[in-house]
C-alpha cells in the first residue's frame, strides 16, 4: 500500500512538471540584415535567417559598421510583467521593441562604446509588451575584426531572469573589476618591496608584468575606449599592454628561477618596446591585426609556464613548487578564455578572474617563506656571531690579564730602576761627596762638620723615601716632610721661611716627578742659606689650571753677574736645570724684583 501511494505521489509530480509551461524560454532563431554606420532603421531587403548567438564576420568577413537582427515570440499575457535577458551583444546596441525604444548605448558609430562585457536585461510590461506574437529588433554596431556578434535572447519569468542577469554581472563584471583591483594592489605591494630590496630584481619584474597584465584586464570594464579616439587604438594599445606584461612575466619567471640571460632578457624587452610603441604609433594595423602577434606570444607563454613547471618539481624549492602550483589553475582556465576569445565555441565568459587569488596567495607565499628563510640566516648569524663574539671576549680578557701582568712587572722594575737611578744620582752623590770632603778634611775634623754630612745624606734619603713610599699620593702632602726640615733648616741659620701653597689640593705629579720637583726645591733652599745670607725666603707653589708655577725667593746679596740669567753656575745649578728639563718645565733663575736677592722659577704642565 505504501508503495502505491508513492508511486502515485511521483506520478502527481512528474505530470504536474510535464504540464507546467517552462519559466523561461530561450530564442535562437533571429533574422540578419547589414548596413552602414548611419542608418537610423533597417533596410527592407536583404534580410538572412541565422542562428544564435551569432558572429557576423563569418558571414561578412570585412564588414565594419551595424547589423540588424529582428526576433519574434508569442506572449500569453501581456499584463503579466515579463523579463528580457539579451546574453550578448558586442560591439554597441540599440534595442527596440514592438517599434519602441527601449535601451541605447551613447555611441553607436566610432568611438563605439564597449558594452560587450555585460548582458542586458529589461522588465517588460503592457502597453508596451503585446499579448501574441512580440518583435525585438536590435541594432549591433561593431568592426569586423573584433568579433561582432549578437547572443542568445530568453524571455520569461522576471524573477528568473533578473537572478541570472545579476550573476552573469557578477561574474563578467563586478569579479573582472575585483580582479583588477587586487592585481594592482598587489604589484603595488610587490613594487615597493623590490623599491626597498633594489638588488631583489624578480619583485621587480614582477611588479611589471603585474601592472601591464591588469592594465590588459581594463578591457573587460571599460565602457569607452577613451582615452583613444577609435577602437583600433583601444585595442592596440591594450595588446601591447599584454605583450609587455608576457615579456616581463616571463623574466620573472627566470629570475625566480635563479637564471640570468641578458642577453635574452634585452632582446624580449625590447621587443616588448618595439609593440608598444607599434601600437601606439600605428593603431590602426597593430588593432585589427594582434591575432598575428598575440598567438604566438600566448604559445609561448605556455611553453615557459611549464618549462618553470618542470623546474619547480626538480629543483625541490618549496616556494617554486607554490608558486608552480597556483600557475596550473591560470594555465588550464586560460585555455578555456582562449577559446572565448578565437570564438572557438559560443562563450562569452571570461573566467580568468577567478584565478586572481591563486596569484596571491602564491606570490603571499612565497614573500613568507623568504622572509622566513633570511630570519633562519639572521638567526644563526646572531647565533654565530655571538659565539665568535664570545670566543674574542674570553681571548681579549685572557690577553689583556697578561697584558696588564706584564705592565705591572714593567712598572715594579721601573719603580726599582728609578729607586735605584734616585739613590744612585742623589743619595749615592751625596754620599760620594761627603766621603771626598771626609778624605780631604783635616785629621781632626770637627764634629759639627761630620754631623753635618750626615744630616745632609739624611734629608736627601728621606726625600728618596718620601717621593717613592706614596704612589698616589698629593703633592701637598709630599711637601710636609721638606717644608718641615727646610723650614727647620732656615731657621736656625736665622731665616725667616713663608709658605705660599694655592690650589695644590689633589695634585699629583707621578713619583719620579714629585722627587725631581722636591730635590729642586730643596737645592734651592739649601743655596739660599749657604751662600745667599738672607735673612728671608718666600716659597710659592701654586697651580694655574693645568700649570704648576714655583717661584722662590730671597733676600739675600743675589747671585753673582756671571751667573745671572743662565742657571748654569754651578753643579747646584745645573742639577736644578736637568731635573727641570726632565719634569718638561722651564727654569729662571735671576734676581728679585725691586731689591736685593734671587728669584728661582719654574713653570711645568700638570700632566705629560
Amino acid at each position: 500500500m505504501i508503495r502505491g501511494l508513492l508511486g502515485l505521489l511521483l506520478l502527481l509530480v512528474m505530470g504536474g512538471a510535464l504540464a507546467a509551461p517552462p519559466a523561461v524560454a530561450r530564442i535562437v532563431q533571429a533574422e540578419a540584415v547589414r548596413s552602414g554606420w548611419e542608418a537610423q532603421t533597417p533596410p527592407l531587403q536583404g534580410w538572412e535567417p541565422v542562428t544564435l548567438a551569432d558572429q557576423w564576420q563569418t558571414r561578412w568577413p570585412d564588414h565594419d559598421g551595424v547589423v540588424w537582427y529582428r526576433l519574434r515570440w508569442q506572449q500569453g499575457d501581456a499584463g503579466e510583467p515579463t523579463g528580457l535577458l539579451l546574453d550578448y551583444t558586442c560591439m554597441a546596441a540599440a534595442v527596440y521593441l514592438n517599434g519602441s525604444l527601449i535601451d541605447r548605448d551613447p555611441s553607436l558609430v566610432e568611438p563605439l562604446s564597449r558594452s560587450w562585457h555585460v548582458p542586458r536585461y529589461y522588465l517588460l510590461q503592457s502597453p508596451l509588451l503585446r499579448q501574441g506574437e512580440n518583435e525585438l529588433l536590435v541594432r549591433v554596431s561593431g568592426l569586423a575584426a573584433y568579433q561582432p556578434s549578437f547572443g542568445v535572447v530568453d524571455v520569461g519569468d522576471a524573477a528568473v531572469l533578473q537572478a541570472r542577469y545579476r550573476q552573469e554581472v557578477r561574474v563578467r563584471h563586478d569579479l573582472q573589476l575585483l580582479d583588477t583591483a587586487i592585481g594592482f594592489v598587489l604589484a603595488g605591494v610587490i613594487g615597493l618591496f623590490w623599491l626597498l630590496r633594489r638588488k631583489e630584481a624578480m619583485y621587480g619584474w614582477y611588479a611589471l608584468s603585474a601592472v601591464f597584465g591588469r592594465m590588459y584586464d581594463t578591457n573587460f570594464v571599460a565602457t569607452s575606449p577613451w582615452p583613444f579616439t577609435t577602437t583600433d587604438g583601444w585595442q592596440a594599445f591594450i595588446a601591447g599592454c599584454y605583450v609587455v606584461a608576457a615579456a616581463a612575466h616571463t623574466v620573472f619567471l627566470l629570475r625566480f628561477s635563479e637564471r640570468r640571460w641578458p642577453r635574452f632578457e634585452r632582446v624580449l624587452m625590447g621587443l616588448a618596446a618595439v609593440a608598444m610603441a607599434a601600437a601606439l604609433l600605428w593603431p590602426q594595423w597593430m588593432g585589427p591585426h594582434r591575432n598575428l602577434y598575440l598567438v604566438p606570444l600566448i604559445a609561448f607563454l605556455y611553453v615557459v609556464s611549464f618549462t618553470f613547471m618542470g623546474y619547480a618539481l626538480r629543483s625541490g624549492r618549496r616556494d617554486a613548487q607554490v608558486l608552480a602550483l597556483c600557475i596550473v589553475l591560470p594555465i588550464l582556465v586560460s585555455l578555456h578564455d582562449l577559446g572565448v576569445y578565437m570564438g572557438w565555441y559560443g562563450g562569452v565568459s571570461y573566467l580568468g578572474s577567478f584565478t586572481s587569488p591563486l596569484m596571491l596567495l602564491g606570490m603571499g607565499f612565497v614573500l613568507a617563506y623568504r622572509f622566513a628563510n633570511t630570519m633562519k640566516r639572521v638567526e644563526g648569524f646572531n647565533a654565530e656571531l655571538r659565539h665568535e663574539v664570545q670566543q674574542a671576549t674570553s681571548q681579549l680578557s685572557e690577553t689583556l690579564n697578561a697584558q696588564h701582568a706584564l705592565e705591572l712587572a714593567h712598572s715594579r722594575a721601573g719603580e726599582r730602576l728609578q729607586l735605584v737611578r734616585d739613590l744612585h744620582d742623589g743619595f749615592g752623590g751625596t754620599l760620594v761627596g761627603a766621603i771626598a770632603r771626609l778624605e780631604q778634611a783635616p785629621q781632626e775634623m770637627p764634629r759639627s762638620k761630620v754631623i753635618e754630612l750626615l744630616r745632609e745624606m739624611r734629608d736627601d734619603l728621606r726625600l728618596v723615601i718620601d717621593s717613592t713610599a706614596r704612589e698616589h699620593a698629593d703633592l701637598a702632602e709630599m711637601l710636609v716632610p721638606l717644608r718641615h726640615r727646610a723650614s727647620t733648616l732656615l731657621e736656625a741659620g736665622g731665616i725667616d721661611t713663608y709658605w705660599h701653597l694655592q690650589d695644590l689640593h689633589g695634585v699629583e705629579l707621578g713619583a719620579s716627578r714629585s722627587l725631581d720637583l722636591l730635590r729642586l726645591m730643596q737645592e734651592a733652599l739649601t743655596n739660599a742659606f749657604k751662600h745667599a745670607r738672607a735673612t728671608r725666603v718666600d716659597i710659592t707653589l701654586r697651580r694655574d689650571g693645568d700649570r704648576l708655577q714655583l717661584q722662590i725667593d730671597d733676600d739675600g746679596i743675589g747671585l753673582p753677574a756671571s751667573v745671572q740669567g743662565s742657571a748654569t753656575g754651578g753643579a747646584g745649578m745645573a742639577s736644578m736645570q736637568l731635573r727641570a728639563r726632565r719634569m718638561g718645565g722651564d727654569l729662571q733663575v735671576g734676581p728679585a724684583d725691586d731689591r736685593n736677592g734671587t728669584r728661582v722659577q719654574l713653570e711645568l704642565a700638570l700632566a705629560r
